[in-house]
């Protein structure tokens, strides 16, 4: 990490001695260089981004009450939600819905609080990430460009300056800048991750013959055979469509070889037994 730190701070020696500066861009480099440990002694918290997926199963009937009822309680703590999809009843498909939110730490157990009161928690997950090695990379990144930056404009106003000095500070004032936009941006998304807790709600329907039956698993077996039954016989249709133009190619061809080898097997016989 303090490797990549220092990377940011090379272009800024290559520039300040090609401006003639080397004393103070020696010393400018020293400053920088020793900021740049700083930052990457710094923070020793632990940044860790949490993920929950929570399936909960209710009545086909409640389906719609309990999708709508999570996404108003998320809009009383400190919750928001980033998408949220519920569908119906199909001739293919049963009801279900989703719901996917970002909330505060203090306020997850809240949420799920409320979660089951809406019906039946059947599965939740946990995943925890450790982000701290990057979110210190990222805000070392940030502090050590910043101060390249500041370096580069004070640069620009030295009466010493040539034309072609200020050229080339400034190309390189842009590409710092848009890496530290880039870096700024970067540290965002890491905040939302490590500060929030995301979660992945899922609605159910309660099937029917579930419920912890000694025959549940049999019964969903065979309640999802047809649907595994459909999906065979559509890979087979679409199999012998792709085969039929060539078997209309290859069957005549087949035909027409056979018919060519009889008559050379029997041109052959005939040459080899000559009629006296």
């Amino acid at each position: 990490m303090i490797k990549r730190t220092f990377c940011v701070l090379i272009p800024a020696v290559l520039l300040l001695f090609t401006t003639g500066c080397k004393k103070s861009g020696l010393r400018e480099f020293t400053r920088l260089a020793m900021t740049a440990k700083l930052v990457s002694a710094e923070s020793t918290s632990r940044y860790i981004a949490e993920r929950d997926k929570l399936e909960i199963v209710t009545s086909e009937s409640d389906l719609q009450k309990s999708w709508s009822e999570a996404v108003a309680f998320c809009g009383t703590i400190r919750c928001e939600v980033i998408s949220s999809r519920i569908s119906m009843r199909t001739a293919n498909s049963v009801p279900s819905g989703d719901l996917s939110v970002r909330v505060a730490p203090e306020d997850f157990e809240k949420l799920l609080n409320s979660l089951q009161k809406l019906g039946k928690i059947e599965q939740h997950t946990t995943e925890r990430e450790d982000k701290t090695v990057t979110v210190v990379d990222t805000e070392a990144k940030i502090k050590n460009l910043t101060g390249f930056r500041d370096s580069l404009r004070t640069m620009l106003g030295r009466p010493s300056a040539t034309v072609s000095d200020l050229v080339q500070i400034q190309k390189q004032l842009a590409d710092t800048q848009a890496q530290l936009d880039s870096e700024t941006t970067q540290r965002k998304l890491l905040a939302n991750e490590t500060e929030k807790i995301a979660a992945e709600i899922s609605f159910y329907i309660e099937r029917a013959g579930e419920g912890g039956g000694a025959f549940a698993q049999i019964w969903r077996a065979f309640v999802e055979s047809g649907s595994v039954l459909a999906d065979s016989t559509a890979s087979l249709i679409t199999t012998i469509v792709a085969v039929i133009p060539w078997l209309i190619l290859i069957v005549p061809g087949i035909w027409l070889m056979r018919k060519a080898w009889k008559r050379l097997k029997l041109r052959r016989n005939r040459l080899s037994n000559p009629t006296p």
